[in-house]
């Protein structure tokens, strides 16, 4: 592994920690030339479907991409990390279950929409108005009054 302070490649494993779904390693590393620590994670590299978009191109499942546009959702709002990388490890598993060589973009997004709308209900609205590209103020109205009505259905229960 790379020094990313120094870049030489001498260094050891001064620590490793299992995960608690047992699917990463977190090594803290020390470099021997320069003496400072960093961070490494190992996962296994698993086969996961490539995304199909909506104009057609196919590109391989991101997982970083996810998670940035999932916390630019959730910017200022009370959800965690811990909670965004535990969404996106259950996506991918749920992604290599289904078999599939090819998966719509769509189907991703639903999920992740689906998610926070359970989660943080500005999270979710942020997310729809960029995954949804809504045309008009009415398209975004007809969405609140959506979520407005479903909070009346639950508060009635």
């Amino acid at each position: 592994m790379k020094c990313p302070y120094c870049g030489t490649l001498d260094n050891k494993v001064i620590d490793s920690r299992l995960s608690k779904d047992g699917r990463t390693i977190r090594r803290r590393r020390e470099c021997l030339n320069c003496g400072r620590r960093f961070t490494t994670y190992e996962r296994l590299d698993e086969l996961l479907p490539m995304v199909v978009k909506k104009d057609g191109r196919r590109e391989p499942f991101n997982r970083d991409k996810i998670i940035e546009g999932i916390k630019k959702s959730c910017q200022k709002r009370p959800v965690s990390m811990t909670r965004i990388e535990e969404f996106v490890d259950s996506l991918e598993v749920y992604l290599q279950e289904l078999g599939k060589k090819e998966i719509d973009s769509k189907e991703i997004g639903e999920r992740v929409i689906q998610s926070l709308k359970d989660w943080d209900e500005v999270a979710y609205v942020r997310f729809a108005s960029v995954y949804r590209q809504f045309k008009d103020i009415n398209e975004f109205m007809s969405e609140l009054e959506d979520i407005l009505k479903t909070r009346k259905e639950l508060e009635k229960k």
